[in-house]
């Protein structure tokens, strides 16, 4: 988010329980608009078929509607586009830049989070220098990671029993039906796509799941 500082990225962070994944799509602004006056804390561009450039033209729209609304700005893979469109955080997967060569491109005021698909992955990125916060998962099959196996709730049941200290999100299938098995098995905070993305009302979707985060007794 244009304007805020690393500290004040990373208290939005440490607040945040809900982080929409998104591809492009002819209302992506206004899309946006709607998921985050929600309950959107976080919105990552995920879209594999953009070339830099029309991905900064979108990530610019998309700025603009994440600033007027205070939720942050997520870019996935690319640490050069996250400098360049001036994101308030970038998403490294497991075969992506490596964080410390990722910070150096994008600097300290930037947040870096990490995908984790095993307990290995997910301790390492606990304690990873440069780590802000991980995602842990898939909980189940997911079309937006095809032939990527899912090791289920078993996985966020470990990462809950480490109790990190930095913000980890659960992913992977997640959706109004299958939230509660998600938080009774220790996460506070979730990744979404199709819950959104597919809703007839993405702002009422986004509030539901935001009203079962809010009233986990977990939290």
């Amino acid at each position: 988010m244009p304007g805020l500082d690393g500290d004040q990225i990373r208290r939005k962070l440490s607040e945040a329980r809900l982080y929409l994944c998104t591809p492009n799509r002819p209302d992506l602004a206004k899309f946006v608009d709607a998921a985050i006056a929600g309950g959107v804390d976080i919105v990552q561009l995920r879209d594999k078929s953009l070339e830099a450039g029309p991905e900064l033209r979108v990530l610019a729209e998309l700025a603009e509607v994440c600033a007027a609304r205070g939720a942050l700005l997520s870019v996935n893979d690319r640490a050069d586009v996250a400098l360049a469109a001036q994101a308030d955080v970038l998403h490294l997967g497991q075969d992506d830049i490596p964080v410390a060569l990722a910070r150096r491109i994008v600097g300290d005021e930037v947040v870096i989070g990490r995908s984790t698909h095993d307990v290995a992955q997910a301790t390492a990125a606990s304690s990873e220098p440069g780590v802000d916060y991980f995602c842990t998962g898939p909980c189940w099959p997911t079309p937006t990671k095809p032939g990527r196996t899912a090791p289920g709730l078993d996985l966020v049941r470990a990462t809950a029993a480490m109790a990190p200290e930095r913000p980890w999100f659960a992913i992977g299938g997640i959706d109004g039906e299958r939230l509660p098995e998600v938080l009774a098995a220790g996460a506070t905070r979730v990744v979404v796509v199709r819950a959104i993305t597919e809703a007839e009302d993405p702002k009422a979707a986004a509030q539901a799941l935001v009203t079962r985060l809010t009233d986990n007794p977990a939290r």
